[in-house]
């Protein structure tokens, strides 16, 4: 990305006494900007990460920050997107199918995702960066190969992006002690004539919760998967 420059009237003032400081300022570099980043959020959280915590972590100074972003939305920006790169698996069978890629595929996402929680809450507000573009467009492209519809394409994708958001929020928020999930089973068996069904599976004891997002799959992939004889539109 190109530095950011200043206005004329700016310029030569802010680069007069740079020379000095510049000498005792470790190198900065985008990369180690957009690291820095993610490391504050991973600790810190959304209202963790300020411009001057990122240049004290650093240890440069503020405006330094701005030959290389342009503003702390710019950096959420970058950080977000640095995180969902995505790896594709080494290819070690020629029997693959659309469902294990686009299993591998989403489990990943959710898995980095789940890695820096922070994640969930901005992507939805956040500038689509080359990362999440490339994980919908294999996406996309894996379902079409597959055989599904143009016309069912974007469901498709978006059923799968909503299902990633939402198990992701859920996973990250529903975090209750071995204690506080016996207390709820308990108050659910003492009300079990009102709700006898998720009483009965024990709902709120289950916390297999990877186990869980790959039936749930299982179950999205039978919708989205092209019915036999359905003629594929372009």
């Amino acid at each position: 990305m190109a530095a950011k420059r200043n206005s004329a009237g700016s310029k030569q003032p802010r680069q007069a006494g740079a020379s000095s400081k510049a000498a005792q300022e470790p190198s900065l570099s985008l990369e180690r900007i957009v690291a820095t980043a993610v490391e504050l959020l991973d600790t810190q959280g959304i209202d963790g990460l300020t411009m001057r915590r990122l240049a004290d972590r650093l240890g440069a100074g503020a405006m330094s920050l701005y030959w290389h972003v342009d503003n702390k939305e710019n950096v959420f920006d970058l950080a977000l997107d640095s995180v969902l790169a995505y790896r594709e698996p080494r290819q070690t069978s020629k029997t693959r199918d659309w469902r294990q890629d686009v299993v591998h595929m989403v489990e990943d996402w959710r898995a980095c995702m789940l890695r820096h929680p922070w994640s969930a809450s901005l992507l939805p507000r956040r500038a689509l960066g080359p990362n999440i573009l490339g994980r919908l467009e294999l996406l996309g492209k894996t379902l079409s190969g597959a055989g599904v519809a143009d016309a069912d394409l974007n469901a498709g994708i978006w059923s799968l992006w909503n299902y990633v958001m939402g198990a992701t929020i859920t996973r990250g928020s529903f975090d209750l002690s071995d204690d506080d999930r016996a207390a709820a089973q308990q108050r659910l068996t003492d009300l079990s004539q009102r709700y006898p069904t998720i009483e009965r599976s024990r709902l709120l004891l289950d916390d297999d919760w990877d186990g869980a997002f790959r039936k749930g799959l299982d179950f999205l992939l039978d919708g989205i998967a092209p019915r036999p004889g359905k003629a594929r539109q372009s």
